[in-house]
């Protein structure tokens, strides 16, 4: 219960720091979103009216923590750009990230956790070589060269789907799931890559270690020994390498977005940031930074059911 609390505080207090960060970075930036929104139109009297109708007059800290107060209670501001609150412009966007990422997650989870404990074998023979080149390719090609490839491949081509025409979530769920999934395969392909490569070190390492020496001795089967024994302690700085993974994957779901042409939240905020729309990109960007944050904590809750010592440790 102690680990538990310590860790919710934690994430509060990561939080406010992004928080905090976030909206002083705008003040350090030139230009004037009253002047932005204007254009043209800019007068001495009418920006005055306008900043301190956006409530822009005021002192930093006395702006901060009305966003701050707004934000816990669900008032995000109104969008300079969109005219709209900044929650209602949010939550679509936010829904078709979440299903994206999710995609993604899975598909990691499904493919690199099994195939890094079958890949042992071949990658301690003969053809390890031919795991570490493979690595290494997948792990640098960037996920926008692989949405361009996926797009012409299994878009133009193919026609499974068709790029630049993200079907409505509501309307068509499983045309729009099937379209995630073509760009939740990209930003995957690298993560993928980097999970087998960890691993197969980690295994290869465990399979080194006294104990398993000692079972596999004792005449216990050495595959026995590896899904018994192993596989379990090889499963902790795995689950912590996905939980530290998410942030990866909201990085690259910013960059496939573009490429795809998905109305997600990452899309969102690169048009925001061009648009000086500061209260929709301080809202995104502490969205995203919760999601990193709290994927994290629950990784480490994941190692603490499966390794009951790191329970006894955090709480000691």
């Amino acid at each position: 219960m102690k680990s538990m609390l310590r860790r919710v505080l934690m994430l509060l207090a990561t939080m406010l720091i992004v928080s905090f960060l976030t909206y002083a970075a705008f003040e350090l930036i030139s230009g004037d979103p009253a002047e932005a929104m204007l254009g043209t139109q800019a007068t001495p009297a009418r920006l005055e009216a306008l900043r301190k109708e956006l409530g822009l007059d005021a002192p930093f800290l006395v702006r901060y923590a009305r966003w701050l107060f707004g934000f816990f209670s669900g008032n995000l501001g109104v969008s300079y750009s969109y005219k709209l609150p900044v929650a209602e412009l949010i939550a679509p966007k936010l829904a078709v990230t979440l299903w994206m990422c999710l995609i993604s997650f899975i598909i990691i989870s499904v493919i690199s956790l099994p195939l890094g404990v079958l890949s042992y074998q071949s990658a301690v023979g003969r053809f390890g070589w031919l795991h570490t080149t493979l690595n290494q390719f997948f792990m640098a090609v960037p996920p926008f060269f692989t949405g361009i490839l996926i797009s012409w491949g299994c878009g133009v081509i193919l026609r499974f789907f068709t790029p630049g025409d993200f079907p409505d979530l509501h309307a068509d769920p499983a045309g729009a799931l099937r379209y995630l999934f073509f760009a939740a395969v990209c930003i995957a392909i690298p993560r993928v890559a980097m999970m087998l490569r960890m691993m197969r070190s980690t295994v290869i390492s465990e399979m080194e270690k006294d104990y398993v020496q000692t079972a596999i001795s004792r005449g216990n089967d050495r595959q026995g020994v590896l899904v018994g024994h192993v596989l379990k302690n090889s499963l902790v700085p795995a689950i912590t390498m996905l939980g530290q993974t998410m942030a990866e994957i909201v990085a690259g779901g910013i960059v496939v977005e573009q490429v795809f042409g998905i109305p997600g939240l990452g899309r969102l905020l690169v048009a925001s940031i061009a648009n000086r729309d500061y209260p929709t990109v301080q809202a995104v960007v502490v969205i995203l930074a919760f999601w990193v944050v709290f994927a994290g904590m629950a990784a480490d809750l994941v190692n603490q059911c499966i390794d009951p010592r790191l329970r006894l440790g955090g709480e000691s």
